[in-house]
């Protein structure tokens, strides 16, 4: 799943990623005695190893990197433990406490000035939780067995017990994405540890190649913008022999690496445009005209799918070794194109393009369903929040009949789909159910 981020954030947040070094390498913030009276209160807490001040900016009293201590398998300790990455801002002990499960890495959370939006709205203070298996939050001896929901979940239940002895006020989670995801996850697993949840744009998947995608993207948007789209890709095709020394030099420039042939991988781009087009872009006047010459068209193409999603030395193996064993993925459909494409089958794809042979897992259906079942049974306070036409859509959230869930889904909006975003009665709307449910918990 790529990563559900504003354009703004997403390219700020992939520089911060590739330096990662630079970030964990600050100039030393000045230490007064009123921070380390509450470091120590920190450290005191269950789990903390280590606690370091930070840069912020904004109306934080304070920010700070900490080291929690994580049992890789929280099933038995014996198979030992791990750092995870946290990043807390503070403002005060009576103010909301706004957990953030994030799906991926977090360095993000060096920024000074980050802030969900979430945290805004309800003025309270926030934890930012990078997800086990990811940047920092990396076990020494991983064993991949024990990454999945519900050691995940269990994380986020362990560092909200710990620091709910200091932040007593009222619990909410988000999360973007696969965040998203995971904020479900930890709600079906831990439903009393917060009081409401807000995740965005996150599928519920029922396979490794769920089924409900592809037929989503076949009647997403108008009937013109799906046949310029599929105009494109045959475009692609039709003209890979000219755009391969472009593609072959970018991949060169990129150093990308691959599992399987460039050739596949090309064809694995122009399958994964239509997904991509929808998922971030959504508006066809982007297209190159049908008179563009090859260099306007390979921009756009890699603008929208480029081959570094399928490199295979990406920070992404482990969400893929997630999608296999657990929370599922997408497929594609090859049907317009076969006589262009020079793979066989896109069937199984995640297997054959983003894991190594040495990691190959059944899907295991019981996680997702037992996700389900809690949402057919429960009606817990949840606001999920859609685009549109972001295919993830197709596989959000399904209910019916419920007092305290909400779905808000945007008119023509896409994985970028935020509150903030939102038509001015749709926003209000999510904001006040928020607030209601604020000022009931203080009851």
């Amino acid at each position: 799943m790529k990563k559900a981020l504003s354009l703004f954030f997403t390219l700020l947040f992939v520089a911060l990623f590739i330096n990662e070094q630079k970030l964990t390498a600050q100039e030393p913030v000045e230490i007064t005695a009123e921070d380390s009276a509450f470091i120590t209160r920190i450290k005191a807490l269950p789990g903390v190893v280590d606690v370091e001040k930070m840069k912020v900016a904004g109306n934080w009293k304070g920010k700070y990197r900490i080291s929690f201590l994580q049992s890789v398998n929280h099933k038995d300790s014996t198979d030992g433990f791990f750092l995870q990455r946290i990043y807390l801002n503070h403002q005060d002990f009576d103010k909301p406490m706004v957990i953030v499960t994030e799906g991926y890495g977090a360095a993000y959370g060096e920024i000074p000035m980050y802030q969900t939006e979430i945290t805004g709205i309800v003025d309270g203070n926030q934890l930012l939780v990078e997800h086990r298996y990811f940047g920092t939050s990396v076990p020494e001896k991983g064993n991949w067995d024990h990454l999945t929901v519900a050691n995940a979940a269990a994380d986020h239940h362990t560092i909200i017990k710990a620091f709910n002895d200091l932040y007593d006020e009222q619990w909410i989670s988000t999360g973007i994405s696969k965040g998203g995801q995971t904020v479900m996850f930890h709600k079906s697993l831990y439903p009393d540890d917060v009081g409401f949840s807000v995740p965005y744009v996150c599928p519920l998947n029922f396979g490794v190649e769920d089924g409900r995608h592809e037929p989503f993207i076949a009647q997403n948007g108008k009937r013109k913008e799906r046949k310029a789209i599929k105009e494109f890709q045959l475009r692609l095709l039709q003209q890979k022999d000219s755009l391969m020394p472009m593609f072959k030099n970018f991949i060169r420039e990129n150093e990308l690496d691959f599992r399987i042939p460039v050739e596949e991988v090309y064809d694995f781009c122009v399958l994964e445009y239509s997904f991509a087009f929808w998922q971030w872009m959504a508006d066809v006047e982007n297209i190159p005209e049908k008179d563009a010459d090859n260099e306007a068209v390979f921009k756009h193409f890699m603008a929208v799918a480029s081959p570094d999603y399928f490199n295979s030395g990406g920070d992404y193996l482990p969400f893929f070794v997630q999608a296999a064993r657990e929370i599922g993925y997408y497929g594609y459909d090859t049907k317009d194109f076969e006589e262009y494409l020079s793979i066989s089958t896109a069937e199984n794809y995640l297997y054959r393009v983003f894991l190594p042979d040495s990691l190959h897992y059944e899907y295991e259906e019981k996680a997702m369903q037992k996700v389900q079942q809690y949402f057919e049974e429960n009606d817990p306070r949840m606001i999920f929040i859609y685009g549109e036409y972001d295919p993830w859509t197709a596989s959000g959230v399904e209910f019916k009949n419920k007092k305290n869930m909400m779905k808000v889904v945007k008119e023509g909006g896409t994985h970028a789909t935020r509150i903030a975003n939102l038509p001015d009665e749709q926003k209000q709307l999510v904001i006040d159910r928020m607030n209601q449910w604020l000022e009931e918990s203080k009851k």
